[in-house]
């Protein structure tokens, strides 16, 4: 695939441009399917808005723009889509009401949550990444959405590279299901901005990526 090359910090700038439509947050949710670049993608992108966001006057947080992964939200593999009430009751609740929210992160090994919970003040911006993250749901309150995408064959080995080969059985289920998922809620059509995951400027620190659209 080709596309226009574009820097986070310009992508960066055009989101504070923008007004928030989570109470006071600025909702970025970065989407795609496994193994496309999302994670990446969503850290630097984060990166690249933290000197802008903490450039306004104010005490800051320890960390002024989180980058939540809804795959730490999740009660195991089948709760793949139906966490997200959990999402929105620990943060995007709260968060629309300008107060504090907070979440506890799954732990894949032990099969369930952990104790302690993770702390998400009403800052600027919070970025959301994960697959359906930019979910027809929630479209209306995301200030910008994103969707990474790459070939099926690259997604898959690094799927299996991350993962491990012995989760193949769960992958397959999980890949199925979000090619359901995506098919139906149209989400790469719907989004502002189309990213290719494969291209080398997302992954080579350059502070770069390539557009799709």
């Amino acid at each position: 695939m080709s596309g226009a090359v574009q820097s986070y910090a310009e992508l960066a700038a055009l989101i504070l441009g923008r007004p928030a439509r989570l109470g006071r947050t600025r909702l970025v949710a970065v989407d795609g399917p496994s193994g496309a670049g999302k994670t990446v993608f969503a850290e630097r992108l984060a990166a690249a808005l933290r000197p802008l966001v903490t450039s306004v006057p104010g005490d800051r947080p320890a960390d002024p723009v989180p980058v939540l992964h809804t795959d730490d939200l999740l009660d195991g593999w089948a709760d793949q889509f139906t966490f997200w009430p959990r999402l929105d009751e620990w943060v995007l609740a709260p968060l629309r009401a300008g107060r504090p929210a907070r979440y506890r992160r799954y732990d894949w090994t032990a099969e369930r949550f952990e104790q302690h919970w993770i702390p998400v003040p009403p800052v600027p911006v919070v970025v959301l990444e994960g697959v359906s993250s930019a979910r027809a749901a929630i479209a209306a309150e995301l200030t910008f959405a994103v969707f990474v995408t790459a070939p099926a064959g690259l997604r898959r080995d690094r799927a299996l590279a991350r993962d491990g080969a012995d989760l193949l059985p769960q992958l397959s289920c999980w890949w199925e299901g979000e090619r359901s998922h995506f098919a139906a809620d149209r989400t790469a059509e719907r989004v502002d901005l189309v990213v290719d995951g494969a291209a080398a400027p997302a992954h080579d620190g350059t502070g770069r990526f390539v557009r799709l659209r």
